[in-house]
């Protein structure tokens, strides 16, 4: 059974930080392409980052470029969103996926994604 679960969500003040992690279980990620995605309630999921399969090459909305960075480690089956200076429109569920069908590549279209985890919540204060 594939699960994917992310950590390291909370609350915290504009202009900070959080590092978001996504461990896999059930599926080895170093075959496929990874992303993060983002969801308020009343909008539509929005891609945030995604990351090839040997972390060669990334790619980001426009949301995240300049202050978040995606990254993986293979070995630990773990995929990071490193999120800085934070603003309070970056309040959301953030979740990570795993995308089958892409050849490890990189890809901001949701329906290629096959595996989501359950979502960590990210609260920016103003």
């Amino acid at each position: 059974q594939v699960q994917l679960v992310e950590s390291g969500g909370g609350l915290v003040q504009a202009g900070g930080s959080l590092r978001l992690s996504c461990a896999a279980s059930g599926v080895t990620l170093s075959e496929l392409g990874m992303g993060w995605f983002r969801h308020v309630p009343g909008k539509e999921r929005e891609f945030v980052a995604g990351i090839s399969w040997n972390g060669g090459s990334t790619y980001y909305g426009d949301s995240g470029k300049g202050r978040f960075t995606i990254s993986r480690d293979n070995a630990k089956n773990t995929v990071y969103l490193q999120m800085n200076t934070l603003k309070p429109e970056d309040t959301a569920v953030y979740f990570c996926a795993a995308d089958r069908r892409s050849g490890g590549g990189v890809t901001t279209t949701l329906r290629n994604y096959d595996y989501w985890g359950q979502g960590t919540q990210v609260t920016v204060s103003s």
